[in-house]
C-alpha cells in the first residue's frame, strides 16, 4: 500500500508539475521514488522518461491548441536538447548509482526553492518584444543546458543502450 500511495502521488505530482509549469516529470518522480522507495536511480530514469513523454505531448498539445506555443524556437531548442542529453547521458554513466540518486534529490528541492522565491513571470507579449535572433541564441543556450541536464538526471544509460553501447565497451 505504501508502494501505491507514493506512486501516486509521484504521478500526480509529475503530472501538475508538467501541466503547470512545464517541468519535467522526472523532476518528481525520481527523487520520490529513490528516496521514499530506495530504487535503483537508473530504473527510476526509465520510469520517469517514459511518463516524461506522455505528459510533454499532451501539455504541449494543449499550450499548442491555446496558441501559446512557438513552434520555431522550440524546433531550434530541441535539436540542442537532443545533443546534449547525449553528452549528459555518457557523462552520467561515468558517475556511481548512488551519487546519481543523491544529485537528483538535491536538485529538485533547490529547483523547487527557486521557483518559489523567484517564479518565472514572463508573458507572451514581452516575449513577442525580444529580438527573434537573440530568442534563437536563448533557445540553443537553454537547449544545451536543459540537454546536459536531462542527460545527466533524467536519462543516465536509456541512451548509451540505445547507442548499444555496453558497460564493456565503455
Amino acid at each position: 500500500m505504501f508502494t501505491f500511495v507514493i506512486c501516486f502521488l509521484a504521478g500526480i505530482g509529475a503530472g501538475l508539475g508538467t501541466g503547470f509549469a512545464g517541468m519535467s516529470a522526472a523532476a518528481v518522480i525520481s527523487p520520490m521514488l529513490i528516496t521514499f522507495l530506495h530504487m535503483e536511480p537508473y530504473e527510476v530514469v526509465g520510469i520517469a522518461l517514459a511518463s516524461d513523454v506522455l505528459a510533454s505531448a499532451v501539455s504541449a498539445y494543449t499550450y499548442g491548441k491555446n496558441k501559446n506555443l512557438d513552434v520555431k524556437n522550440g524546433l531550434v531548442m530541441m535539436v540542442a536538447v537532443l545533443c546534449f542529453t547525449l553528452v549528459g547521458s555518457w557523462v552520467s554513466s561515468l558517475v556511481p548509482s548512488s551519487t546519481m540518486g543523491s544529485f537528483s534529490t538535491w536538485m529538485t528541492l533547490l529547483l523547487g526553492i527557486k521557483f518559489i522565491v523567484k517564479p518565472v513571470m514572463t508573458t507572451k507579449e514581452t516575449m513577442a518584444g525580444v529580438d527573434p535572433k537573440k530568442r534563437v541564441i536563448q533557445s540553443v543556450l537553454c537547449g544545451m543546458l536543459i540537454g546536459f541536464i536531462c542527460g545527466f538526471v533524467g536519462a543516465g544509460r536509456v541512451e548509451l543502450k540505445i547507442l548499444n553501447i555496453t558497460d564493456e565497451q565503455r
